[in-house]
């Protein structure tokens, strides 16, 4: 029971800063938030993810290019040009690498405005943090697991967060089912999103990726929106304002 606690808290709670901080508000903006509250949620990514942890300045960058360039050549992450999920992983991982290192230059247009904690993040990306977090696994496995089988889950713990970028990046544009009709192959994965936390409403986002309710039906539960709002309540963020639509006259 205790392993089981441990593996749905570190999917969770992983999942949830890639989807609050990173997705909705580093690559899309869609609420701001101040500096301090901005560090509070890159060390709280830190610590949720682990050896896993993503930067949400790369992330942003990725994500931005990905609605930019879906399903085309110059998408970050797409099925249509990888021979399998872990080719397409691993050229994800290359392009990634080549954009945090700045091996590569990356247009303005989609590194404009995105947290930026440099010291912090050499320091989240140096690799013995990342072995140190995979020893901690291990050791927390060591004591707690009562079942051999239990060890096989460890290596979804070490790559937690790309995990789950693949279960979107591939399976949502390979099945499930189009609600709205978009110039992509992006699509909803609905009987898994209670694993998802509104992430595998990919079609939805696709069509108003602006949005941050990612559910558009009342059977679309996003649980991360209701979170959002409880956010802002708390002064914690706030949302940008909806443009307003003025007529012609």
């Amino acid at each position: 029971m205790i392993i089981l606690i441990f593996f749905l808290a570190h999917w969770y709670l992983s999942l949830f800063t890639q989807t609050f901080f990173h997705h909705r508000y580093a690559a899309h903006q869609m609420f701001t938030m101040s500096k301090s509250w901005e560090k509070i949620w890159f060390v709280l990514s830190w610590l949720w993810q682990g050896s896993s942890y993503l930067s949400p300045n790369t992330y942003g960058v990725l994500h931005r290019q990905h609605h930019a360039y879906a399903d085309t050549e110059k998408d970050p992450h797409s099925p249509k040009y990888s021979k399998n999920l872990f080719d397409m992983m691993w050229k994800t991982k290359v392009i990634y690498s080549d954009i945090f290192y700045g091996r590569v230059k990356t247009d303005e247009k989609f590194t404009k405005n995105l947290p930026e904690w440099i010291s912090f993040e050499k320091f989240a990306d140096n690799w013995m943090v990342r072995i140190s977090w995979g020893l901690f696994y291990i050791g927390f496995y060591a004591i707690f697991a009562t079942h051999w089988w239990m060890f096989l889950l460890l290596p979804i713990h070490f790559v937690m967060g790309p995990f789950h970028g693949a279960i979107i990046n591939w399976f949502a544009h390979k099945i499930g089912t189009v609600r709205f009709r978009v110039s992509d192959t992006s699509k909803n994965l609905i009987p898994i999103d209670f694993l998802m936390l509104g992430e595998s409403y990919h079609n939805n986002h696709h069509t108003k990726p602006n949005s941050a309710n990612f559910g558009h039906s009342w059977y679309e539960l996003d649980p991360v929106y209701y979170f959002i709002k409880l956010f802002e309540k708390m002064k914690m963020i706030e949302m940008k304002p909806k443009p307003v639509m003025v007529r012609a006259k």
